[in-house]
């Protein structure tokens, strides 16, 4: 079979393995106060340059998302996602599970823009009984979105600008960040996001670690009991100094650029494929998620040697679905993949 339906069935990048196994010998510390996660976090500073920023170590993506909208909007607070979100369509209810509403907007590519925040909270306001309605707090964005989509510096800009005219907060999920980063036509740096945003994470589990995402917070009223918050919510690790290593590991010589744009590389061969057989797409993408739309007897034939994921009916006849690469995905299983494809839509 041919894996093509997330980045994260690999295990984690080799170098990150050998990095864990010269380190396990040693006796340190627990919780994330370790050699290790204080090496990773100075190596996050120094590429955000900023010396005054908070690093914690949690475990996966929800996790992550549920302790930093814990960590930051009030009771009476909800978050505003696009209706495509992460936190509002993978997450089984997390955010509303700590008490937070998701405030989830309609959008065509996943990304939000500057004027629906703006226009969302000037509807709540203009209200007359604004008050018996959950007030926006916060602005969850992703970079790539769930589409694969990425904002460009001038629009993650104007987001972060309609945040603070608003008094809300902007948390930007990072759980494919690498890929984001690095794709073509990208100009979004991590100094970037640390000075746009009051909080994001570099993600780890589907960009090389075995687990692990690290969360940045240039907010210092966020920063200031995060701890408590991670400990509260479950993401306190006894044995943190596994998440500090395995970015530690990452970070060093640019792996965790490298890696990415290998991903980006095998879905831009993957997307050539596609584009020569004339195959549509639910949305255009320039990271390593790509979604076309095939006909049911194609897909009939390839789930029989390829996993993806199917995303929704198109029309009767075509289905919408994902294909994936990641930092492990070889030229030659794409060049496979391609070639099945050809067969079939002959």
């Amino acid at each position: 079979m041919l894996y093509f339906h997330n980045d994260y069935h690999d295990a984690c990048h080799p170098r990150v393995t050998d990095y864990l196994q010269k380190i396990s010998g040693e006796q340190v510390n627990g919780y994330g106060v370790d050699p290790y996660c204080q090496s990773a976090a100075e190596k996050i500073k120094r590429l955000c340059d900023n010396e005054k920023l908070a690093v914690h170590f949690l475990v996966g993506g929800t996790q992550t998302n549920l302790t930093v909208i814990a960590a930051t909007v009030r009771p009476h607070q909800g978050v505003i996602s696009a209706d495509t979100g992460h936190i509002n369509v993978h997450e089984t209810g997390a955010i509303e599970a700590t008490g937070h509403k998701v405030l989830a907007v309609p959008t065509a590519d996943g990304k939000l823009t500057a004027k629906q925040i703006d226009d969302l909270v000037a509807n709540h306001y203009s209200a007359e009984d604004a008050e018996h309605m959950v007030q926006p707090g916060m602005v969850y964005i992703s970079h790539p979105t769930e589409l694969g989509t990425v904002y460009s510096l001038q629009e993650l800009t104007e987001v972060s600008q309609a945040c603070r005219r608003n008094g809300l907060k902007l948390f930007l999920d990072g759980a494919r960040l690498g890929y984001g980063l690095t794709a073509r036509g990208a100009d979004i740096t991590l100094a970037d996001l640390a000075r746009l945003c009051d909080v994001f994470y570099i993600g780890g589990t589907k960009v090389g670690a075995m687990f692990g995402e690290a969360v940045v917070i240039s907010d210092a009223a966020i920063a200031r009991d995060f701890r408590y918050i991670m400990k509260q919510r479950g993401g306190m690790l006894a044995k943190g100094w596994l998440l500090g290593a395995q970015f530690d590991a990452l970070l060093e010589d640019d792996l965790y650029f490298e890696i990415s744009r290998h991903a980006n590389a095998m879905a831009d061969m993957l997307r050539q494929c596609l584009k020569d057989l004339g195959v549509p797409m639910l949305a255009e993408t320039v990271t390593n998620q790509l979604f076309p739309i095939l006909p049911d007897d194609v897909l009939a034939k390839l789930k029989q040697e390829v996993i993806f994921t199917e995303m929704h009916r198109v029309d009767e006849s075509h289905r919408a679905i994902r294909f994936c690469t990641s930092w492990a995905s070889q030229p030659q299983q794409v060049q496979l993949l391609c070639q099945r494809l050809q067969e079939l839509m002959k």
